[in-house]
């Protein structure tokens, strides 16, 4: 939008744009899809979703792997963490927005956590 609008490349441009394509990523959905009409956008379509309505934005696919409640569970905490951050980079004013250092260090926590409950998981079905 920032560039769009004519502002030079900037680093809160580009964490932006990150918020915004991993809400894309998230949703599937576009910020140019029908449903954005009015004052509804991606962003405010995701931040309406925190925390108890995520399930119901993502793609399911990001939740189901066929492995159990235990890990849907996991999985929804890790794909509300990562939409807050898509919602938290693509925040209207830039310097509402996260600093991409807190970006890095929240997606490695949502990695971690996700490879904690594979291994957890792994040792329960080789037990």
């Amino acid at each position: 939008v920032e560039y769009g609008l004519g502002s030079g490349v900037s680093t809160n441009g580009d964490v932006y744009s990150y918020g915004i394509l991993l809400l894309e990523m998230e949703t599937t959905k576009k910020p140019t899809d029908v449903m954005f009409e009015g004052d509804l956008n991606l962003h405010r379509f995701a931040r309406m979703a925190l925390p108890d309505h995520v399930v119901y934005i993502v793609d399911p696919i990001l939740l189901n792997d066929g492995k159990g409640e235990t890990r849907i569970n996991s999985r929804l905490a890790c794909v509300n963490s990562m939409v807050r951050i898509g919602v938290a980079c693509s925040m209207e004013s830039p310097q509402d927005r996260m600093n991409i250092t807190n970006v890095v260090h929240e997606l490695q926590s949502v990695k971690n956590i996700l490879l904690k409950h594979e291994n957890v998981l792994n040792k329960q079905m080789d037990n």
